[in-house]
């Protein structure tokens, strides 16, 4: 979907969103997303109320990612007799943490065992959570699962582009002074049209003095002239300390706006977040494995694991799931419904007796491609060199995407970076080298920004979500004529069959989109029964 501006040009969605932030802030970028049909208003901060007793009806729930989970953990506590059946050897999908011992074989791929320290991991899926879900943050309390900050974004970080220009051109520069820089300039450059009287008519009485104000406090100028010369914010060539050496310190020099707009820098500066994105958001404490991990504490049944479904029947009456496990048994299992969080990309392969138009649904809704590598290091120079706490390097090699610092075990000896995260075509190439080839790319890429880089990696583990069986991708991918056509369909039910996850969601990839899909559909089914 592309709205119209209104000069006749078009412009995405997101930005739009953006822009209603910055005018009207959060309450009018969810009046935005509801009128866009992002459903956002409706979104749940707690599960439906399953009321009235579960008739004595069964329900098989198949997939244990948080979608999965949280269908069993509502329908078991309201009574229905809930069969969940999980092709892994281990529950949790998408949501899942790499740690010492951690054991993985991609298709085609060789195998691997992590080897990182104890106490230290990777979260390979999802890895943040932002404060607005309120249905993981509603299980984390229930379950308590405690929360920590993670930090996404960090001024005194490095920015290092390849392909800009001039002098600041592929070395690192620390956000803090390209987006110091550039709001100086761009205020001066302002405030300069407006004493010159060339936005009278846009001001109130007494408005353009106010705006006057703000110009000097946001772009850091000079109380009369208004002229950016810098500001300590920016940072110090040598800090200021104790006696007279260092003294006061030595402020740093702004760049020259030409080679800030000519490196291309600037183009990570964000003056208010996206909406899913916020500076500062929460991690599960101990890796994102630990929500799944007190769904099944809380479980009052047992998870079925390696068994792998195979077929789907149904009738006017029951649904019945056939499956097989890993010493080549097989076996099937019959109730009144199924709520199936399987993957599209994988659902689609297993033999499902369903509608045409339902069958034809699933076929249609493309998986991302997305690669993530942990390293761990040896020591944690980004901390004890740079005094770096979090956040991430902002490059523009598509093939590494993003490199983030851990935002846990501050001042500790090692610690484990994300050193790549890939989408699309570049995580496809990325995710056809050897372990060690993608090991040795990261490596190299870090090198660009921290001379020590490689010398202080001693291990590695890496995935590639479309390679990986019971996934084929990283998240559904919904085109706006796939919205249109398709989501409707798989929304409903078909038969006896119900379909969730983050697939059926307006939150794709994130694991929101899976609870809440979750959510929607076992009080679709509650109704169904009470009927």
């Amino acid at each position: 979907m592309t709205i119209m501006s209104a000069a006749g040009g078009g412009f995405s969605r997101r930005t739009f969103l953006e822009q209603l932030s910055m005018v009207g802030g959060t309450a009018l970028v969810m009046a935005g997303m509801e009128a866009l049909g992002f459903g956002i208003g409706s979104a749940g901060a707690e599960p439906p109320k399953l009321t009235g007793g579960a008739k004595g009806k069964k329900v098989i729930v198949l997939g244990t990612g948080v979608a999965g989970l949280s269908a069993a953990y509502e329908l078991s506590s309201a009574g229905y007799d809930v069969t969940v059946l999980e092709g892994r050897d281990r529950v949790g999908g998408r949501s899942y943490t790499a740690r010492k011992g951690t054991q993985l074989t991609e298709f085609g791929g060789e195998p691997q065992t992590c080897t990182f320290d104890e106490g230290l991991y990777i979260n390979p899926g999802p890895w943040r959570i932002p404060y607005m879900h309120q249905g993981y943050l509603h299980y984390a309390r229930k379950f308590r699962v405690p929360v920590e900050l993670f930090n996404n974004d960090n001024d005194h970080s490095f920015i290092n582009f390849d392909k800009g220009k001039g002098p600041l051109a592929a070395r690192p520069v620390r956000k803090q002074e390209v987006a110091a820089d550039m709001r100086g300039y761009a205020s001066e450059m302002l405030a300069k049209c407006v004493r010159q009287g060339a936005l009278d008519q846009q001001f109130g009485p007494g408005d353009k003095e106010l705006f006057l104000d703000y110009l000097r406090s946001e772009g850091y100028l000079t109380p009369d002239d208004m002229k950016y010369v810098g500001t300590e914010g920016r940072g110090f060539d040598v800090n200021p300390g104790a006696g007279v050496d260092p003294g006061p310190g030595k402020p740093s020099t702004p760049h020259k706006l030409g080679d800030i707009l000519q490196s291309q820098t600037w183009r990570v500066l964000k003056s208010v977040s996206a909406f899913d994105q916020q500076r500062t958001m929460f991690e599960p404490v101990g890796g994102m494995d630990q929500l799944p991990a007190g769904f099944v504490r809380n479980l009052k049944l047992q998870i079925r694991l390696n068994h792998v479904v195979e077929k789907i029947a149904q009738d006017a009456n029951s649904v019945t799931v056939s499956y097989k496990t890993p010493d080549g048994q097989q076996g099937s299992v019959t109730a009144d419904y199924c709520v199936c969080t399987i993957p599209l990309s994988v659902l689609k392969s297993i033999d499902v007796q369903c509608a045409p138009a339902f069958k034809e649904a699933m076929s249609e809704v493309a998986y991302a491609l997305v690669c993530k590598i942990g390293l761990q290091m040896k020591t944690r120079f980004w901390e004890e060199k740079y005094n770096i706490y979090g956040g991430h390097i902002y490059v523009d090699d598509p093939e590494v995407q993003s490199i983030s610092f851990p935002s846990t075990g501050w001042l500790g000896e090692k610690g484990v970076l994300l050193g790549y995260y890939p989408h699309g075509a570049p995580a496809a190439k990325v995710s056809a080298l050897s372990l060690e080839g993608r090991r040795k790319f990261a490596l190299a890429a870090g090198k660009k920004t921290f001379p020590e880089y490689a010398d202080a990696c001693d291990s590695a583990f890496s995935i590639a979500w479309h390679r990986v069986p019971f996934n084929l991708g990283g998240w559904a991918q919904w085109t706006d004529e796939g919205r249109a056509k398709y989501y409707p369909t798989l929304c409903q039910p078909d038969g006896r069959l119900y379909l969730a996850g983050e697939h059926l969601s307006y939150i794709t990839g994130w694991q929101e989109g899976g609870i809440e899909s979750a959510w929607q559909q076992i009080d679709r089914l509650h109704r169904r029964v009470h009927a």
